[in-house]
């Protein structure tokens, strides 16, 4: 969860500040951000899955084994939760950002 943490962190950072001050250069560093964002959160869920699976051959006997997937695949999701948590709200204030622009142009961008 470190690394999609970290990214998410500076996800928000990126677009907090792009919020502040809405200029076009700094939306490839929030799409790039927000793509590290949620690939480090999946890949978090998917080596948890793996690991699940990986110590599922060596659990305990007395343990169903329903319990042992559900409550590992519950622990996988975190990674997720997590991502899509810290792109939310990055997203929310991107989009202060791109509000605060479009009110700032007083003319149509070009397509």
């Amino acid at each position: 969860m470190y690394p999609t943490l970290l990214a998410g962190l500076g996800l928000l950072a990126a677009c907090l500040r792009y919020a502040r001050r809405p200029e076009a250069r700094h939306v490839p560093l929030m799409l790039c951000l927000g793509l590290f964002t949620l690939m480090a959160g999946a890949l978090g869920f998917v080596t948890g899955v793996m690991a699940m699976l990986r110590g599922f051959g060596t659990s305990a006997g007395d343990v169903r084994p329903e319990v042992v997937l559900s409550l590992g695949l519950q622990e996988s999701l975190h990674n997720i939760a997590l991502a899509l948590l810290l792109v939310t709200l990055s997203v929310l204030a991107a989009s202060v950002g791109a509000w605060r622009l479009s009110h700032r142009v007083s003319s149509p961008v070009p397509a």
